[in-house]
């Protein structure tokens, strides 16, 4: 799969950077004048009340939104807008705040379909079963059987062994959670957005997720945008934490900064969420 090139970006350099962001719905200015970065590496966090654009600003990197104004560098190509399509072959990956998963299907399965977009042969996935038996051999066998093997890679990561020939519909919020991240990363992301992966779990699912969060920065190298309500995950587990209010970035620095900052405070922290 072609992507861009960015091997020659080495830890801690910029991997992805929004300049000037602004996004309107009709009168409804969801993003205003935002820029910031996201350094390769890194596990960065955007956070804000209610309302603030953070999940707008996902779904303008990987292409969901094309903003009014402003430009997405990632892996030192600037782009006017990002398309979904080249935000997957460039690398980005992301999970949802509501669940979108197959509930039908079992949890091996959903997370196969995160390597369809990697799979050369991927086009014998759609034909029937019967004439699929007649032409599955040779090189689309090998194929489905080497993404297979890393998928298992992926179930045994996440712990998930369990439930692999489970339908997702019968699982506990929390595990399809935790099947929707495994979906990301079959796609095999250099930058990984989550949108609020601990929404609606307990306190041992929380702990469970921020532990897998960390493991994937910490021993693959998996760059990480994260929205967060919890602040005590983002406290942590992130490295940087930008900060969104009513659409406008009011601040942008390390954990302990961005706490400590009075507008986030009177905006953010000293209300109830």
């Amino acid at each position: 799969m072609s992507r861009a090139n960015g091997a020659d970006i080495k830890p801690g350099e910029t991997f992805l950077h929004v300049d000037d962001i602004s996004l309107s719905f009709g009168g409804v200015k969801a993003i205003q004048s935002v820029s910031f970065d996201i350094k390769k590496g890194e596990i960065r966090a955007i956070i804000g009340p209610n309302g603030a654009g953070k999940t707008s600003m996902l779904n303008v990197i990987n292409g969901f939104y094309q903003p009014q104004q402003g430009t997405i560098t990632f892996k030192g190509e600037t782009r006017r807008e990002m398309r979904p399509h080249h935000a997957a072959k460039q690398g980005i990956a992301r999970t949802f705040q509501n669940v979108a998963l197959f509930r039908g299907m079992s949890t091996l399965d959903n997370i196969m379909t995160g390597r369809i977009a990697r799979m050369r042969e991927g086009l014998l996935t759609t034909l029937s079963d019967v004439f699929f038996s007649a032409i599955y051999f040779g090189p689309a066998k090998r194929r489905e059987m080497k993404e297979r093997e890393y998928v298992e890679h992926i179930i045994e990561f996440l712990e998930i062994e369990a439930i692999r020939r489970t339908p997702v519909g019968r699982l506990p919020y929390g595990m399809q959670k935790r099947v929707e991240l495994g979906r990301a990363l079959a796609m095999e992301p250099d930058l990984l957005l989550l949108d609020e992966p601990m929404a609606g779990m307990n306190l041992e699912e929380k702990g469970d997720m921020s532990r897998f969060v960390l493991d994937l920065n910490d021993q693959f190298g998996t760059t990480i945008a994260l929205i967060e309500h919890d602040m005590s995950v983002v406290m942590d587990i992130s490295d940087r934490v930008v900060v969104l209010d009513y659409g406008r970035k009011i601040a942008d620095g390390t954990p302990d900064e961005v706490s400590a900052n009075q507008d986030v405070i009177d905006a953010y922290l000293g209300v109830s969420h």
